[in-house]
């Protein structure tokens, strides 16, 4: 099967983040946003005006994902998976409100200091799916990292665990399966989706990176409209285009490695990246580390969902 191939040579704008993610587009206002993690900063650009509007905010921690709130102006409060919880993060004056902290009785104070929030996604009921790990900055991984979600009333399942580094979540158009990425185990899993319950079951193996022959490992995905997963390969220098039937069939190729998130704006596909690990080795990479990219790719994303309060 031959692979449709774009090349990115240049950055829409050159953020040098320590860790790019968790980019999002808001379709009301033709704006993107995403997070520099490491260095606990968002980033706001109004693509109508270019990367010279690009904005900068203080999270005052690292806030691994953002998502838009139903009813809720998102210029001025979204809601973000933050470093021990679910907030609602206040662009205007920078404070953040919790919902729900995802720590509680023995171990909290522990589990608050060396773990964060990771990827995050938003079901067709608004229910908020979001993931803790244990922060590379702080100490070595563990098999800890889990999936919770989080209900319109603010309270928190556990849906997954035994995971070191959760990533990327998605649904499928038919509202049946969840997608979510396994990163150290180079795979993207799927699920058994109940859209009624929120329940899910049925694990299964739906994409295999060990055997595709590509480099990187597997970081956050998000889906298009014919749906097939556009999935970024930290380490690989490039996002694939993997089909409903996890067959890879597109790649967009890109000037630094570690890719890490993306997401569409109309048919053009924003990417982010991180910091190079190892410039001494690799200096083209590190020229262009921790940037915004943009590719048309000619299709657009899947329906994305706010969060529903209640």
């Amino acid at each position: 099967m031959s692979i449709q191939q774009w090349k990115v040579t240049e950055p829409y704008v050159a953020t040098k983040c320590k860790l790019g993610e968790g980019v999002y587009y808001v379709p009301e206002r033709n704006e993107l946003r995403f997070l520099d993690i490491n260095s606990s900063k968002l980033y706001i650009i109004d693509l109508n005006k270019g990367p010279d509007s690009l904005k900068e905010i203080d999270t005052g921690m690292p806030v691994g994902v953002t998502v838009d709130i139903e009813g809720v102006d998102s210029s001025e409060i979204v809601l973000a998976g933050a470093k021990d919880g679910v907030t609602k993060f206040n662009l205007k004056t920078q404070k953040h409100d919790y919902v729900v902290k995802y720590w509680s009785g023995a171990g909290a104070e522990e589990k608050t200091k060396r773990m964060r929030s990771n990827d995050g996604a938003v079901d067709t009921a608004g229910r908020f799916w979001v993931e803790a790990f244990d922060d590379p900055e702080i100490g070595d991984p563990s098999d800890e990292g889990v999936l919770f979600r989080m209900d319109p009333d603010g309270t928190l399942q556990t849906m997954y665990e035994k995971i070191v580094i959760p990533n990327g979540i998605t649904w499928n158009e038919q509202d049946n399966t969840m997608h979510l990425t396994d990163t150290t185990e180079k795979r993207i899993l799927s699920f058994a989706y109940h859209s009624k319950t929120g329940d899910i079951s049925d694990k299964k193996i739906f994409y295999d990176h060990s055997k595709s022959g590509l480099p990187g490992n597997p970081d956050g995905h998000t889906q298009d409209s014919e749906g097939n997963l556009w999935q970024a390969l930290y380490g690989g220098s490039r996002v694939i285009r993997v089909t409903p039937e996890g067959k890879v069939t597109g790649e967009v190729l890109l000037p630094t490695r570690n890719i890490t998130c993306c997401v569409f704006a109309g048919t053009d596909l924003f990417v982010t990246s991180a910091v190079e690990e190892d410039p001494e080795n690799n200096p083209e990479s590190a020229k262009y580390a921790g940037n915004l990219f943009k590719v048309n790719v000619g299709v657009g994303g899947a329906p994305r969902h706010k969060a529903r309060l209640s």
